[in-house]
């Protein structure tokens, strides 16, 4: 259905054009950490009281961390209607939306022939208004590093938006790949996980990183040394912003440790 519904947010786009309706945002916080998604049932009893109902879930994250990645985005392209309803339950709230782009793109066409459905995707930025983030390009780990692929990336992507791509093939921790970026000012996705270099390369005014688990992909807790160490890597980066989200979600550890790192970072 990914297709059909990118044919619909083509035609919102369209019509926004048309009308010359380009809402401006605020700038958002500085520190901006969070978790990839925030309705998972492991959290129960964990971040969420055992007896809440689960249409409170939102509203009690949102009093804890003041900024989410939409996971689901990646695999069912969203509607007019999902987008709204994000805008709707952070209304009255400092609350920023990262959103993690369609896998129609990076990993299904892989960034051929999307530069329209790029457009498309973009549009969700004018429907969540004053809560719009990053948008966030993950890559498949079989998709390697070559010039014509990074050209073809960044060619794509408008910097009127942030962009942050996220790599998984380790090929793509190269100065060529750094220079490009900054070239374009894209945010590289610094990561924290297995098999993946934890290099933090600054190619624009913002950074970005995603901790999926050191040892093993979504579970392992962050401790107060390796919270440090990263909010180090933040502070001599001497980034205008950080974006950070913790993607360690399994066992519920991903809602403290992006406490815990919003606090380290604002010391």
């Amino acid at each position: 259905m990914n297709e059909p519904r990118a044919l619909k947010m083509r035609k919102l786009r369209l019509e926004a054009e048309k009308s010359a309706r380009m809402d401006s945002a605020p700038a958002p916080p500085a520190i901006n950490s969070g978790c990839s998604g925030w309705f998972y049932w492991e959290w129960r009893g964990k971040f969420y009281p055992q007896v809440m109902p689960t249409k409170d879930w939102f509203a009690h994250y949102a009093s804890q961390l003041q900024t989410v990645e939409i996971n689901a985005s990646f695999y069912s392209w969203p509607t007019e209607a999902n987008v709204k309803s994000w805008r709707r339950q952070a209304a009255g709230k400092k609350f920023i939306y990262t959103v993690k782009v369609c896998e129609l793109i990076t990993h299904v066409k892989k960034f051929t022939g999307t530069k329209t459905l790029v457009q498309d995707f973009y549009h969700i930025a004018q429907l969540l208004g004053p809560h719009m983030g990053c948008f966030l390009f993950q890559l498949p780990p079989g998709y390697e590093f070559t010039p014509a692929r990074l050209k073809n990336i960044l060619s794509q992507l408008d910097p009127r938006h942030r962009n942050v791509v996220e790599f998984r093939h380790a090929s793509w921790w190269n100065e060529k790949v750094y220079a490009a970026f900054r070239e374009a000012g894209a945010i590289f996705c610094a990561v924290s996980a297995p098999n993946l270099p934890d290099d933090f390369v600054k190619t624009a005014d913002d950074v970005y990183i995603r901790f999926h688990g050191r040892e093993k992909w979504y579970r392992d807790n962050y401790d107060a040394a390796a919270l440090r160490d990263w909010a180090a890597k933040v502070k001599k980066s001497g980034a205008r912003r950080v974006w950070a989200y913790f993607n360690n979600t399994y066992n519920g550890d991903a809602p403290n440790n992006a406490g815990a790192f919003a606090r380290l970072l604002r010391k």
